[in-house]
């Protein structure tokens, strides 16, 4: 039914806030969004197509922006939707040296 993202800067403790994610679906076609003041972001609502699907978050650019370098220009997260009536919730967990991911709800 939907895709939704909630990225945390482990690093500092906060949402974080302006991070461009790009959702990539199964056809290629592309949606973008930026993170509002709680980290949270909405790319997509349904009907879902099922298939595999792309986050693509632009976190260099993210931490750059807070004087901060990142070992990793971008975190790229593939997941699979099976049921395109379901929702799809994929926060994120980074800081400028790690990231982590899960099946949210």
């Amino acid at each position: 039914m939907s895709v939704t993202t909630h990225v945390l800067d482990t690093s500092r403790g906060i949402p974080a806030h302006g991070v461009n994610v790009l959702l990539i679906d199964p056809t290629g076609d592309t949606t973008a969004a930026i993170t509002d003041q709680d980290g949270r972001a909405r790319l997509a609502d349904a009907p879902l197509l099922v298939g595999n699907y792309q986050l693509v978050f632009a976190i260099a650019e993210y931490f750059a922006l807070g004087g901060q370098a990142s070992f990793y220009p971008e975190v790229t997260i593939v997941f699979t939707v099976a049921n395109g009536a379901a929702s799809h919730h994929v926060p994120l967990l980074a800081s400028p040296f790690a990231y982590s991911t899960y099946r949210g709800s």
